[in-house]
């Protein structure tokens, strides 16, 4: 195993940690945070001690600090994910006489999505100053189990109202603290979790509509070219069916593009759909991110 790909082990297993602890905050580290935590340290005895420095260096300031870099990801995402709809499948499916606004469908939600990730970015979440700080801390009141009445943030210097919390990325402490959204670059609070609900449904409901939308194309594209009802020879020269892992591979040997970009937005659907129920069944039960995880480690529900 050469040098590179020790380093580009150790870095996955670093990120892998880091994912672990901030998906998971306030909650002891379960089994495989700890595993991973461990076999991230017998990687650190290859790696040079230098490297290993800027590594941590680099991903501190990727991970615990406000930076722009996962915004310009998540617009290069859709751009390319776009893109390829535009130039291959819109086209093909207008050849193919589907209906326009099926079409233009998933413009209108990026649109949408557009609208409420502006909103999302430069809402103010509910930042807790010194001039609301009394207003706010009226509304809700404090429960003695998730939130304490007399704790003092050390940062701002202010006794932290019911259901707030200090954000580390941001520095400062957020009405109703959700958690903070790096594809956004912006608290989530109770000023702007409405944009963000929003954001999250049109950001899922484009990803499902182009998977649709995709493979329709493609089923259509089987239908009309009759490639079921034919055979192929295998590598002894036999005949058989077409079956459906042959049909997927001629499928990506014909529009690799296409079914590579299904692919992606498929899982895409489905990572987004379990986040959206996610933060639907919050908002049901009147919770926040950060209320949920706390009352995982206190062994309690908020309501």
């Amino acid at each position: 195993m050469d040098f590179l790909t020790l380093f580009l082990v150790y870095l996955w297993f670093v990120l892998a940690t880091i994912a672990l602890l901030c998906i998971c905050p306030g909650r002891k580290e379960g089994f495989l945070a700890r595993s991973v935590t461990r076999a991230s340290q017998v990687l650190s005895f290859v790696i040079p001690t230098q490297l290993q420095r800027v590594t941590q260096r680099a991903l501190h300031r990727l991970f615990h600090t406000r930076s722009c870099l996962f915004v310009v990801l998540h617009i290069a995402l859709q751009a390319a994910v776009y893109g390829e709809y535009t130039w291959e499948v819109f086209f093909y499916c207008w050849d193919l006489q589907f209906h326009l606004f099926l079409l233009l469908l998933p413009y209108l939600l990026l649109a949408g999505n557009i609208g409420c990730f502006i909103l999302c970015s430069r809402a103010d979440p509910g930042v807790i100053t010194k001039s609301n700080h009394a207003s706010l801390a009226k509304i809700y009141a404090y429960d003695g189990v998730l939130f304490q009445k007399g704790i003092i943030c050390p940062t701002c210097n202010m006794e932290k109202p019911a259901r707030s919390k200090h954000c580390s990325f941001c520095s400062v402490c957020v009405h109703r603290f959700d958690h903070h959204c790096v594809w956004v670059n912006n608290c989530i609070g109770a000023f702007n979790a409405k944009y963000f609900f929003l954001y999250l449904f049109t950001l899922t409901a484009m990803a499902a509509t182009i998977a649709i939308i995709t493979a329709a194309f493609l089923i259509q594209v089987v239908l009309l070219s009759n490639v079921m009802h034919g055979s192929y020879m295998d590598d002894r020269g036999q005949e058989h069916a077409v079956e459906i892992l042959f049909l997927i591979q001629h499928l990506f040997l014909t529009f690799p593009r296409i079914v590579f970009m299904l692919g992606f937005v498929i899982l895409l659907t489905l990572v987004l759909d379990a986040y959206w129920c996610f933060n639907l069944y919050l908002a049901l039960t009147n919770q926040t991110s950060n209320e949920w995880y706390k009352s995982r480690g206190y062994g309690c529900s908020h309501h």
